[in-house]
């Protein structure tokens, strides 16, 4: 049944980056377009999730709970970086292939996915995951794409994304709540981040040929360490670390890390290859490839964790 429900979900997203690619098909929008959406995504959808997820009421159980979520995204990252350099180094990957690898689509993905499959009540366990993934994105992603050779750390703590972080933070462990018209906004604004994500995607590929999507001959190998190799190595660590015993909840919490570890390639990467001007075209094959994948594989690797 959770494997079912898993691929209504993913499926249901799949067809808005049909319907977004089919308006670019007809001009009615441009690819360029994209790029505006793409800032959007990254600079104001993403901290709305954010800061929406972490008002919560700070009790011992959701202490205990984001104590292992948050070990358990620094260990899974740290594992999903090192794999993911090893990989570059042995298939001489470009950055567009390393980042697809190594940065998972959670931050679209992973909050209407728990909340379709396990309930909203266990949305905050996926924000640490979040805020591990996002300091990685504005670091070495960052780094990565915009072809830099040495990160710039007053932009990464700066930046909206990281503030709305510290925001978040200071809401969970002061009790405080946004007034309830900015809350709503922003909650409403959280929403559509998995559908805006699959329209970034769907407008890239919209004026794409067949024949140039078949040209990028390494899509199957990204796509098969992306949705197998990498959750198959997270799935052995969650699944026999012992970690799952630190709390009462610790193997759902568990589950909700290797959801955020299974889903498709970033589409913060294709928004960031859009927005540095590098291979956004091919970043969003990749990205629907593993898309249109992912509805076998995260049920696959959810069924083989349960067993």
């Amino acid at each position: 049944m959770l494997s079912l429900i898993l691929a209504k979900k993913i499926f249901s997203l799949f067809i808005i980056m049909l319907m977004s690619m089919s308006l670019v098909r007809l001009k009615i929008l441009k690819t360029a377009d994209s790029k505006v959406m793409s800032i959007l995504l990254l600079y104001l959808f993403f901290p709305c999730v954010i800061i929406d997820a972490f008002q919560v009421d700070f009790t011992s159980e959701i202490q205990h709970g984001l104590l292992l979520s948050t070990a358990a995204a620094v260990v899974v990252q740290t594992l999903l970086l090192c794999a993911g350099l090893f990989w570059q180094r042995l298939l001489h990957l470009n950055a567009v292939e390393v980042c697809s690898i190594i940065y998972s689509n959670a931050g679209n993905l992973i909050i209407p996915l728990v909340i379709a499959v396990l309930g909203p009540q266990w949305v905050i366990y996926s924000s640490t995951f979040l805020a591990v993934q996002l300091v990685l994105f504005w670091t070495h992603m960052k780094s990565v794409m915009a072809r830099e050779t040495h990160m710039d750390w007053r932009a990464v703590f700066t930046n909206a994304n990281m503030i709305a972080i510290f925001i978040g933070l200071v809401l969970l462990f002061t009790g405080w709540r946004l007034p309830a018209p900015v809350n709503d906004a922003m909650h409403s604004l959280g929403l559509v981040i998995g559908p805006s994500a699959m329209i970034i995607a769907g407008m890239l590929l919209g004026n794409m040929s067949w024949e140039k999507i078949r040209s990028y001959k390494r899509v199957p190998l990204v796509a098969f360490l992306r949705l197998i190799i990498m959750p198959l190595i997270i799935l052995v660590f969650v699944k026999y670390s012992g970690l799952a015993t630190l709390s009462p909840d610790g193997k759902t919490i568990l589950l909700i890390t290797l959801l955020a570890t299974a889903t498709p390639s970033a589409t913060t990467c294709v928004s960031m290859a859009s927005l540095f001007d590098n291979q956004p075209e091919y970043a969003s094959v990749i990205n629907v490839v593993t898309a249109t994948l992912c509805t076998v594989t995260m049920p696959l690797i959810v069924w083989l964790y349960q067993l």
